[in-house]
């Protein structure tokens, strides 16, 4: 099956949630800096996915993977630093790096495939 819109595409699906999952848990913390970076870093995530895709070219999508790649370990890790600072619990982490890794190995598969 061709995707045809970046919509269609596992890994900006499940980073969208994601995204939603980080807003919703970091909504009321008072480290703006802190909120406002693991936000902007989750949101990267699907618009990179979608910018890619939408250049019409496998180059520069696979490009615009890897960013996405990249602000998925960005997440990743300041998921491991809220945790440090106690801004959120050891299940709350784990489960959401656990999503993190998943989105990771779907993209790190659609890059070998675009390949």
């Amino acid at each position: 099956m061709k995707i045809e819109r970046f919509e269609d595409v596992l890994s900006w699906q499940k980073s969208q949630d994601l995204a939603v999952d980080i807003y919703k848990l970091f909504n009321e913390l008072k480290d703006y800096s802190f909120k406002d970076q693991v936000c902007r870093a989750s949101v990267s995530i699907s618009n990179n996915i979608a910018e890619g895709f939408e250049r019409y070219s496998n180059k520069e999508l696979v490009r615009f993977l890897f960013i996405s790649n990249g602000s998925t370990a960005e997440v990743k890790s300041m998921l491991y630093l809220a945790y440090r600072l106690k801004y959120i619990d050891l299940k709350t982490r784990d489960d959401l790096i656990k999503k993190c890794e998943e989105i990771s190995r779907i993209i790190k598969g659609f890059i070998r495939s675009i390949k």
